[in-house]
């Protein structure tokens, strides 16, 4: 086996959990976190919530940040700057999902001014994660009013994954946000479709509802898990052909070997139902490498990649828009 691969997997068993407080399958709740005084302060959730000014225009934005790859640190700073700057210019809202944090991606999070000032934080330890070695996490930008926040903990699992959701007052609706890996590999029977019919199911219990990850979509199954659930693929919905390369999310910045084995994928996604309506979708992220000469140096040395990249993933973003309950139910 990889020695890179039985380092992980020594650490991950180190953090194995022995015990947690949620049953499987079972939403569980948990506070969001903001900065206030000086300090990381819990909130929980809050049902009576009702927002009547925001104009129900937002973005979601996903990246997954390679757990696996050297230098979490120096990846995890200049990831944390790009997505700064990148969703600085975008025109809305923005709220950002990240798939395979560490602890130490959450403690940097933390610690950015602009995440401070601009956003809640679900997650600033792995209390909620199954996993003890990596997890989701969400930032919900101030503007907007969390009714509350749960985990669906996936009872089909070898690979501790679950679904992050957060309630949003919106135009007097609500939008349920997911975050949420599916599980990586092959497996059989499998798995993912079982843990995308539990998330659709809690995303078809409101107003609205948008998905959004690394769904690992590597079968020929995973192109119509959307929809057997009767959801809509965001990058589908705008044009986008199955297969294109224009499409692929993964592969493109993997190590060498790996890409010419596996070739591309589109993996994350963004999925949605309900009243709601894409405005634009595109994929970001491509070329962001780490700043730091050394790190550079040895990452492209180790990993085999051509370049220190600070993540395998491109990042998916979809703009949407709230539209009226009854309005939806005209279209259909």
């Amino acid at each position: 086996m990889d020695p890179k691969i039985q380092r992980i997997i020594k650490a991950m068993n180190a953090h194995r959990k022995s015990s947690f407080s949620w049953k499987r399958g079972q939403s569980f709740p948990q506070p969001y976190h903001t900065w206030q005084n000086g300090i990381w302060q819990s909130t929980t959730s809050n049902a009576d919530a009702l927002s009547t000014t925001h104009d129900g225009s937002f973005s979601v934005l996903s990246w997954n940040i390679d757990f696996m790859r050297s230098f979490t640190d120096e990846r995890m700073k200049k990831a944390l700057s790009f997505l700064q700057q990148y969703a600085s210019q975008v025109p809305r809202p923005s709220i950002i999902m990240l798939n395979e944090m560490l602890v130490s991606d959450l403690q940097l999070i933390q610690a950015q001014t602009w995440v401070r000032d601009q956003y809640h934080l679900t997650d600033i330890s792995d209390e909620f994660w199954e996993s003890g070695y990596y997890g989701t996490c969400v930032l919900i930008p101030k503007t907007m009013s969390i009714a509350k926040v749960f985990r669906v903990h996936y009872e089909h699992t070898a690979m501790e994954r679950d679904g992050l959701f957060i309630d949003l007052a919106m135009k007097h609706q609500t939008v349920r946000i997911c975050c949420t890996h599916l599980e990586s590999l092959v497996a059989d029977p499998p798995i993912r479709p079982k843990q995308l019919a539990a998330a659709a199911k809690f995303m078809h219990e409101v107003d609205a509802s948008i998905l959004g990850g690394d769904l690992n979509a590597i079968q020929p199954f995973d192109k119509h898990l959307h929809t057997e659930n009767s959801l809509k693929d965001a990058y589908l919905e705008i044009g986008g052909e199955e297969d294109a390369e224009s499409g692929m999310t993964w592969g493109q910045m993997a190590p060498t070997k790996e890409r010419e084995k596996f070739g591309l994928s589109r993996m994350d996604k963004l999925m949605f139902c309900g009243a709601v309506e894409l405005e634009h979708f595109e994929t970001f992220g491509m070329d962001i490498v780490v700043d730091d000469e050394q790190a550079a140096k040895d990452m492209v040395e180790e990993e085999g990649i051509e370049k220190p990249w600070v993540t395998d993933h491109l990042g998916v973003r979809g703009d949407f828009r709230m539209i009226s309950a009854q309005h939806t139910a005209s279209n259909l």
